[in-house]
């Protein structure tokens, strides 16, 4: 039996994409590449008047992709000691990697608001998996521990929530792509030796894992669109996954 089945994805202007049409490997990334780049960066403080209308939820509070806490717009850290103090700008590519440097430092696309203390202990370690991380316990998400994921064993990772791992895996699709002439340079996940993507063989094979297991979600397309307009570029992986 054949079951049909209806996909929603996000509508990008029916022109968006035309100068992609065609290319394949390398010539395909470049050419998307050449369609989101140059985008408004909004800087690192108007990231927080992107996350009033791209992240959130239904009931007015902000999606989490660290915790289960509670946010309105206002809590902003400042400073915290536990979980649901206050959510700060996650780097899902940790700033460290790419020097702090401009757009990166800002690109709403790889930025979410998250609880701050899941953040911190994150830092700037890699994604991952870890069968025995430790969890910061109730209204945390995510675990830190050592890698069980083939190619980077024997080294600390931090392993985000079930549902979200699509999500983290489509934004280093984007990162790999949007800085495709500059990314080899920023180490740990990048530095390419898979070919046409970007990103380390470990890095390739982990998040293609999460990206068929986490597919796209009402979610990443709201996110797509509110990001569209304040960046005025889109993310490539959301809109044809």
């Amino acid at each position: 039996l054949l079951v049909p089945a209806t996909l929603a994805f996000a509508a990008a202007p029916s022109t968006y994409y035309d100068s992609a049409e065609g290319q394949t490997e390398d010539n395909l990334r470049y050419a998307l590449q050449s369609i989101i780049d140059g985008h408004t960066d909004v800087g690192y403080n108007g990231l927080y008047n992107v996350y009033s209308t791209s992240d959130v939820r239904a009931d007015g509070k902000l999606w989490d992709m660290y915790s289960t806490c509670n946010w309105t717009w206002g809590d902003k850290c400042g400073s915290y000691s536990a979980v649901c103090d206050c959510y700060n700008r996650e780097h899902s590519v940790p700033q460290s990697w790419f020097g702090e440097a401009s757009p990166m430092v800002s690109d709403a696309f790889h930025i979410y608001p998250t609880d701050g203390k899941v953040n911190g202990q994150r830092s700037n370690y890699q994604f991952g998996e870890c069968a025995n991380g430790v969890n910061l316990g109730g209204n945390a998400l995510g675990k830190l521990g050592q890698s069980t994921f083939p190619g980077y064993t024997s080294l600390t990772v931090f392993e985000p929530a079930d549902e979200y791992k699509g999500d983290f895996a489509r934004s280093y699709f984007y990162m790999a792509t949007r800085y495709a002439d500059v990314c080899g340079n920023w180490g740990n996940a990048f530095n390419a030796v898979a070919s046409n993507s970007g990103l380390s063989k470990y890095s390739l094979a982990l998040f293609l894992k999460w990206h068929r297991a986490d597919p796209v979600t009402p979610i990443e397309i709201t996110r797509d669109e509110a990001v569209y307009a304040k960046q005025h570029n889109r993310n490539p992986f959301i809109d044809y996954p």
